[in-house]
């Protein structure tokens, strides 16, 4: 039975996350100490100690995550379990391309930071909006977001069944919101994040991360293969990968078409690794009979040894 490891992405980030996980394993310790040094600043008192505020903004966000993330990675490592095939949802593409082995852990670092920077540069404050649309389909928020009067907005991930986040110019993105109400979307709820993702509008600094991805980042053979979420394919060479990383930032997140590609290809158990549940939650509502386990502090990590040794994985 594979093990598919899933890394969540923007919007799973709180403050306390990765800190039980930091006070029990000297291998989360070491993760957090070389991020400090990497990025210039106490990365593991920002995420266990806020404030929010802080944690909150993209520059901040994207590094911490990473952080966390990988601290659960090694520390599932430590306990002899890996994966077999891996997945990120946008930023978490990130971690996934440490887990397999094609970026380093620094690089991925440095490259976030100057992914989150050129994507709050690109669209000021209050102009870009993102969010959710509840209980719709896809080709209903796709025909909504085509007749928007007000601005431009688009689909920007497509999470599970019912659930599509729309991402554009903050007009755009009410007017959508209006009208999936009116078209019996269950809910229409705006999300805490200024920057417009995976939508046309971050052409700008997909363009300049393509020249840094291209030019100077070190990638290497992938270990273990990577489901990219922009075209949900298989990732196995580096340049594939750096296409993907870059695609990924203007383009939807396809992460419904990412989970069943997972699965053909055999994953038969999902580990969300990182803070929250929002992933297996997603997981659920699109192949509900999957198994599926998180590991986010030492109870879930021990709840996912256990069930893993009860399946055998």
């Amino acid at each position: 039975m594979k093990k598919a490891f899933i890394f969540p992405g923007q919007g799973s980030q709180s403050v306390g996350m990765g800190a039980d996980l930091f006070h029990g394993f000297s291998q989360a310790r070491e993760v957090y100490e070389e991020a400090s040094a990497v990025l210039g600043f106490d990365v593991a008192k920002l995420s266990f100690e806020g404030p929010k505020e802080e944690l909150d903004s993209t520059v901040n966000t994207q590094p911490c995550l990473l952080a966390a993330e990988y601290a659960a990675f090694k520390v599932l490592a430590a306990e002899g379990v890996g994966p077999d095939i891996l997945a990120g949802h946008s930023l978490g593409e990130y971690t996934a391309a440490v887990a397999s082995g094609a970026l380093s852990f620094p690089s991925a670092l440095r490259i976030t930071r100057m992914r989150a920077k050129l994507m709050q540069e690109a669209v000021p404050e209050g102009q870009g909006m993102m969010a959710a649309v509840l209980g719709l389909s896809a080709e209903a928020v796709d025909e909504i977001c085509s007749g928007l009067q007000s601005g431009y907005a688009q689909a920007a991930n497509y999470n599970c069944p019912g659930q599509i986040v729309v991402s554009g110019e903050a007009a755009a993105v009410r007017e959508c919101m209006d009208v999936a109400r009116q078209r019996g979307a269950k809910r229409a709820i705006a999300l805490q994040v200024s920057v417009p993702s995976h939508s046309r509008l971050m052409e700008g600094p997909a363009k300049k991360l393509s020249e840094y991805l291209f030019l100077e980042a070190q990638i290497k053979p992938l270990q273990v293969p990577v489901i990219g979420n922009a075209d949900a394919i298989v990732l196995s060479a580096p340049d594939g990968l750096r296409a993907a990383l870059v695609r990924q930032l203007s383009n939807p997140v396809r992460w419904e078409e990412s989970m069943k590609v997972m699965q053909a290809e055999g994953a038969g158990v999902f580990i969300e690794v990182g803070p929250g549940k929002v992933l297996s939650g997603l997981l659920k509502r699109t192949l509900p009979d999957a198994a599926s386990f998180n590991v986010e502090d030492r109870a879930s990590l021990q709840k996912t040894l256990e069930g893993l040794k009860a399946l055998g994985a």
